[in-house]
């Protein structure tokens, strides 16, 4: 629980002058008994101040407050602090309660003054929280191929599954689809990842550590996400495997009700695919990125109105965001590959590579202006969450550069390292069964 700040003042008004005057005629007075009284009186005021005081400053909200006040949702959403957790592990919160007044996360000046540095011989774990159609797969695999490492990841061709282990021991350091799998389920959120990892990597390796988890994504400008994501499923992506985890079990059909009849919902019109209430594609990256349980997870009739549900779950989602040790932006390769290297003190060994020319782009210029206007009226919480994701990120770029005096030479040649080169190791041609999803960079 959060202390409150009580500022006591004392002006010069006429309750100062009697105490003042009271205290000389005390000492001026002849009589024993009045000057016993005066005393009385001022003990009785320092009593009274010195109580004032020590409630103000250390009696419990819960105890000293005259009145009984509930936390609202309101009041969680607009006055909760959204702090920077740049580098810093993901602190987990499972509540409401506990989300209001717990701390989300140290702030820049605590990272920038501080010799940080994610260690890998220690128990420190990377934890990739994979949103769909949001470069996730390329950026992936840069994760298991790409980073220069004493120990690098072993990767297999057939089974598209790599072995990342501490230099020191067999034991996981990364925690993605590409090196432990849907452990969490296909596509885990933040909600299903905080409450599955920790007790995964326990079962994974036969024992209960201690360890520090370090959260990263991927955000994606929301109109071509949703875009990408639609034509993905027109194609026949269905992530029918996908769990939903929350408040201790999986949604129910009631709870999200598919939007197509048979296996999939291939051949589907933009205006279909638009118009079921139940499609996850809209907002996708707000919902994937908030703590579902302050919401009432899939139940709609929990909150007490849709824009209520809407103001919780993304001021929820920003300050996930806020708290992660990195995300990275798909529109902004560069600084997003910058931004990691500096923040964990790795490098990788090749440039990330930016993409325009995408289908969804594509699409863009071939759909009507009524149904650009649909797609961002279906994903207002996204297109918030994305500006609020792009200036965060550009400060953590503008504080990490001063504070590099190398910076102009390092930016010239991220993913330029000496004596080293990143094998050729081509996954695009393959399918994965339990994702039903192809593997093109961000298309």
């Amino acid at each position: 629980m959060a202390k409150k700040s009580v500022e006591v003042q004392v002006f010069d008004s006429d309750f100062a002058v009697y105490l003042r005057e009271s205290v000389t005629y005390e000492i001026k007075m002849e009589s024993r008994s009045r000057s016993r009284l005066r005393g009385v009186v001022l003990m009785c005021i320092l009593l009274a101040v010195s109580g004032i005081v020590y409630f103000g400053y250390f009696c419990p909200e819960q105890v000293c407050a005259l009145t009984s006040r509930d936390t609202s949702w309101s009041d969680w959403t607009f006055r909760f602090p959204i702090q920077d957790n740049l580098g810093k592990p993901l602190p987990i919160h499972s509540n409401p309660v506990n989300s209001k007044v717990s701390s989300p996360g140290l702030s820049y000046d605590d990272v920038l003054n501080e010799n940080f540095q994610f260690d890998m011989n220690a128990h420190d774990v990377m934890v990739f929280l994979h949103i769909q159609k949001t470069g996730g797969t390329s950026f992936g695999r840069h994760l298991v191929r790409d980073l220069d490492l004493e120990r690098p990841c072993t990767c297999q061709r057939k089974r598209k599954r790599c072995y990342c282990f501490r230099p020191n021991r067999n034991e996981i350091w990364l925690f993605s689809r590409y090196s432990t799998g849907w452990k969490c389920g296909l596509h885990a959120d933040w909600t299903e990842l905080t409450s599955c990892v920790d007790s995964e990597l326990d079962k994974n390796e036969g024992d209960s550590v201690k360890r520090r988890y370090f959260y990263i994504t991927l955000l994606r400008e929301p109109i071509s996400r949703y875009l990408s994501e639609f034509r993905h499923v027109q194609r026949g992506a269905t992530w029918r495997n996908s769990r939903h985890w929350c408040g201790g079990h999986v949604a129910t059909p009631q709870e999200l009700p598919r939007c197509y009849k048979g296996s999939s919902w291939q051949g589907v019109t933009l205006d279909e695919f638009a118009a079921c209430p139940h499609n996850l594609a809209a907002n996708r990256q707000t919902r994937m990125l908030a703590d579902l349980a302050l919401v009432g997870c899939y139940n709609t009739s929990y909150m007490p109105s849709l824009a209520e549900r809407n103001r919780v779950m993304l001021a929820s989602a920003k300050r996930n965001l806020a708290s992660m040790a990195f995300f990275g932006l798909t529109e902004h390769q560069k600084v997003s590959q910058y931004v990691f290297e500096e923040t964990f003190n790795l490098r990788f060994a090749v440039p990330f590579e930016q993409n325009n020319a995408t289908l969804s782009s594509v699409t863009l210029n071939t759909i009507r202006t009524d149904q650009i206007e649909t797609i961002r009226q279906l994903n207002v919480l996204d297109l918030e969450l994305y500006a609020f994701a792009r200036k965060l990120m550009y400060q953590r770029f503008e504080r990490l550069q001063k504070r590099d005096s190398q910076f102009q030479e390092r930016f010239s040649h991220l993913g330029e390292l000496p004596g080293r080169q990143s094998e050729a190791f081509n996954w695009d041609q393959v399918i994965d069964a339990d994702d039903n999803s192809s593997t093109a960079p961000h298309k």
